[in-house]
């Protein structure tokens, strides 16, 4: 690779990386949170197109007639942004990890309109650098809309072959689960708290239960629904102070500012003699501008708790 050549790729990648960079250190600034979120359409959509579009723009015109080119070429820049952010520790790998499809769609879109006006036969330095400023006026309007609120359900069932009370037991209190039972595969690669146990006061409406996770995490859990052996429903509070900063991301704290669980449900259903149905359901709540997105992250890592505990319970009814 000549001289020239060198110069003019570390050009296409380094300037959109920059112009991410300065983005990002100017969305996460809490200072100018109530113009610029990071958790906001304006920083998770326009961004990466903006990104990929000078990606483009910046490249010669023989390269970019390419269609794979236009498609593949703005990743190299994203991809060099999320390591740097992780690498100096500005964000951590779940956020990276949940937005990297966001990220890489939104880039290949805005390589294609990177690639539209570079090919048009005059001038588009103009639409460039509306595109380049398109994020810093969309977010202070996205912010005066504001955000929505909605809450969601997370269902998950297992079939157990043991007496509903040895099942029922193991329901309302949670014995210690060490390392090895943990089975929750998507909370382990985002590095989310695992379950370590659940108390319980006493049987009935009213009565106090924990649910204790790992690194500082609990959920303080009211009963307010109690049928023994078969039924008990309970609000669910995290409190976001009792959560030491490393825990969790400031984006996924639960019972922060964008994501909270709000109450939960166990039912006991009896299929035959031997065998029950355990339901558990719980409703947790999104306030973003894109929970159409969020909601599918949030309702999956949900799931995956919720499936974890009853194959704990499931795996304690039946063999101990």
């Amino acid at each position: 690779m000549t001289k020239q050549k060198l110069i003019t790729a570390l050009k296409i990648i380094a300037i959109p990386t920059i112009y991410a960079l300065l983005s990002r250190t100017l969305f996460g600034e809490s200072t100018w949170e109530s113009m610029f979120n990071m958790m906001s359409k304006a920083f998770l959509f326009l961004l990466p197109s903006t990104v990929g579009a000078l990606t483009v723009y910046l490249s010669k015109e023989e390269k970019v007639k390419s269609l794979s080119y236009r498609i593949f070429i703005p990743w190299i820049p994203i991809f060099t942004f999320f390591f740097i952010t992780f690498i100096f520790a500005i964000e951590g790998w779940p956020c990276l990890l949940m937005i990297l499809p966001i990220f890489l769609l939104a880039a290949s879109i805005g390589g294609f309109i990177g690639g539209y006006f570079k090919l048009k036969k005059k001038d588009n330095n103009l639409y460039i650098s509306i595109l380049i400023l398109l994020p810093l006026f969309a977010s202070p309007i996205e912010n005066y809309i504001g955000a929505n609120s909605t809450p969601y359900k997370a269902y998950t069932y297992i079939d157990i072959n043991a007496p509903a009370e040895k099942i029922w037991s193991n329901v309302t209190r949670v014995r210690e689960i060490n390392k090895e039972q943990d089975k929750g595969w998507l909370t382990k690669l985002l590095n989310f708290p695992r379950p370590v146990k659940a108390e319980l006061n006493y049987e009935g409406v009213g009565a106090y239960r924990e649910a204790i996770f790992t690194n500082g995490l609990i959920f303080h859990e009211t009963v307010t629904e109690y049928i023994d052996n078969k039924k008990m429903s309970f609000t669910i509070k995290a409190l976001p102070h009792e959560i030491p900063l490393t825990t969790m991301d400031e984006h996924l704290v639960v019972g922060g500012k964008y994501f909270d669980v709000l109450n939960g449900t166990y039912e006991l259903e009896k299929l035959n003699d031997k065998t029950y149905r355990l339901h558990l359901w719980s409703y947790f709540k999104l306030t973003t501008t894109f929970n159409f997105y969020a909601s599918w992250w949030a309702n999956n890592i949900m799931k995956d708790i919720q499936n974890n505990i009853l194959q704990i319970e499931k795996h304690r009814a039946e063999h101990e």
